[in-house]
């Protein structure tokens, strides 16, 4: 079996990204994702979201998108290996990244020697204190979504909504066997509303896989 040239993909997506918007604003980026019917813009974690739409869009005529697919599990991209889009703040002091569901993650590097992770690093602003933006996505949501019913229900503290994220850099990542020693674990042991149990998931701890990236872009 032929396997994938991962910094050979890194060499066609990265001249594709290098436009990508720096400054990205909570209203701005949900309307935008809106607009263009992006299914995902009721997210409260819209920034993760928003990388995903951005690399989509600019991506979709290189790789085939939300492919391959093992079960139920997606990556969000194909070109010679599997590849994700995530983001992740680098003003806290959380350098932890879940990433994609670890038994389809085995199985991707079993099929292509590798899988990829193209993490957009930047600076996150919270300014909600009146919480007139958790309002306003409410009200373009058409209500609070069953999620937030559920979290007033339990009497559970409500998070401040990140307002914007400024792009600092963008890495690439090697995920391979070696690399799947040094993550950890996340959502084991976590179960759904329904009480089924949920698909565990690789965490990245950036800061053991310095040597895992394999190109960095810097904005």
């Amino acid at each position: 079996m032929t396997k994938g040239n991962l910094l050979e993909d890194v060499k066609h997506i990265e001249p594709l990204l290098r436009d990508i918007p720096k400054h990205w604003d909570a209203k701005t980026a949900i309307m935008e994702m809106k607009n263009n019917n992006y299914e995902q813009w009721k997210q409260m974690e819209w920034i993760g979201f928003y990388f995903q739409y951005l690399c989509e869009k600019r991506l979709k005529n290189l790789m085939q998108l939300q492919k391959p697919r093992y079960g139920k599990t997606s990556f969000d991209g194909l070109l010679s290996c599997a590849w994700d889009f995530k983001a992740h703040p680098i003003n806290n002091d959380n350098h932890d990244v879940p990433a994609n569901d670890r038994e389809a993650t085995e199985k991707a590097i079993s099929e292509y020697g590798s899988t990829g992770v193209i993490l957009a690093l930047g600076k996150i602003t919270y300014n909600d204190e009146d919480r007139s933006f958790q309002k306003w996505h409410e009200k373009l949501k058409g209500g609070k979504s069953e999620f937030e019913k559920q979290r007033i229900e339990r009497g559970a503290w409500s998070r401040l909504r990140k307002m914007s994220f400024d792009l600092e850099e963008i890495v690439f990542i090697k995920i391979n066997g070696n690399t799947l020693k040094k993550c950890g674990s996340f959502q084991e042991g976590f179960r759904n509303s329904d009480g089924s149990p949920r698909r565990v998931k690789i965490l990245l701890k950036l800061n053991k896989l310095t040597a895992e990236i394999v190109r960095s872009m810097t904005f």
